[in-house]
């Protein structure tokens, strides 16, 4: 079987919808050409000039990667700093580099749960989930036909609320139309009015899904003109959003966990607040920069908060309510390689798929 490099990326954005991504990001394909066969994918969290040598060397004609290698848009491409040679090698090698960034953070499978993951949190949930991101479809249906069209919405993901699947309502009522001499009705007559037994079905669904439910819906329904309308919602979507909450199996004493912490996450520092000499029971997870989370992570009653790049003043904010932990922006997010090459080869058994070997943390110590 022959897999296209918009194979990849049509199936990634099923995983983790574009939609998803935060308005500054630019998490998309980046270069190479769409239509092109995969020969090979190099999963990586960020993109340097030595990861695109590493996957010329092994034959690799694909990169995906969490960060994206552009942010802004390039004005020149002269080989100036490392963003332009390292673009120019990819287009140079005919190399795609495809980059999935707030989308995969945003996902309750994503980056964040992979850290809950390597600190062995359960009952783990989205710290602070995002609205707007969900509609509510409303039409009308014949009786007779609700069972039928209802599946074909469902089989689109539509009526899926968490751990709940097929939620809809419904309610009777009489629906009345006019068939003009130009219709082809299936119920009723050309110029006779009708009046259907219908039912009104109301239910949620993501955004990113509108164009498979309408189309679902217009090809179950029996009309040939099907009534329905949509609206967007500020309802928060439980299955997306910024950070992670979850617990720890039995509390530990902070000094116990932070050391657990360590060592589960393979960091040579952490940097973190004073201890306040309490069990770490709940733990407010955010990997790369997210102490804009404090506050959701102080509101949900967490013990301790785990992210990256925060500011010195920033972590006078605990102000005893919370321990707060800087473990590194690259240590947060490097084991998101193993999440992406496990996605992959759930769908691409036949590509030959690889883990960078490339250390690309711009930041050592001592």
């Amino acid at each position: 079987m022959v897999n296209l490099i918009r194979d990849v990326v049509s199936y990634l954005e099923t995983i983790a919808p574009p939609s998803f991504q935060e308005s500054y990001d630019n998490a998309q394909l980046i270069t190479g050409n769409p239509h092109e066969e995969v020969k090979g994918i190099l999963c990586t969290l960020d993109v340097t000039e030595d990861v695109v040598e590493e996957a010329i060397s092994l034959g690799c004609n694909m990169i995906v990667a969490h960060h994206p290698i552009i942010f802004k848009g390039l004005k020149s491409l002269t080989g100036k700093n490392y963003v332009e040679r390292t673009v120019l090698k990819a287009i140079k090698n005919e190399i795609a580099i495809y980059a999935i960034h707030t989308n995969l953070d945003h996902i309750h499978t994503g980056v964040n749960k992979k850290i809950c993951d390597k600190i062995g949190l359960i009952n783990t949930q989205i710290l602070a989930p995002k609205k707007g991101l969900l509609m509510k479809l409303t039409t009308f249906v014949p009786i007779e036909n609700t069972d039928s069209v209802l599946e074909a919405l469902y089989a689109t993901g539509a009526g899926a609320i968490g751990e709940y699947s097929k939620c809809s309502f419904t309610t009777q009522g009489k629906g009345s139309f006019l068939p003009s001499d130009q219709a082809n009705p299936s119920i009723g007559e050309k110029g006779k009015a009708e009046n259907v037994r219908e039912n009104r079905i109301e239910l949620i669904f993501p955004g990113h899904l509108q164009r498979k439910v309408i189309a679902a819906l217009k090809s179950s329904h029996p009309y040939e003109e099907v009534a329905y309308y949509l609206q967007e919602t500020v309802n928060e979507f439980q299955e997306v959003g910024a950070g992670m909450l979850g617990e720890l199996e039995k509390p530990m004493n902070e000094k116990e966990f932070l050391l657990h912490l360590k060592a589960s996450m393979g960091l040579n520092v952490i940097k973190h607040t004073h201890l306040r000499d309490k069990p770490i029971n709940t733990v407010a997870v955010c990997g790369g920069a997210g102490i804009f989370l404090l506050g959701a992570a102080k509101a949900a009653k967490a013990d301790i908060f785990i992210t990256s790049d925060i500011k010195y003043h920033e972590f006078f904010d605990a102000e005893n309510q919370i321990v707060i932990s800087d473990i590194g922006h690259y240590e947060s997010e490097i084991h998101t390689k193993e999440l992406l090459l496990d996605i992959l080869s759930q769908n691409f058994s036949n590509i030959a798929l690889y883990l960078t070997k490339v250390i690309t943390n711009p930041i050592t110590y001592i």
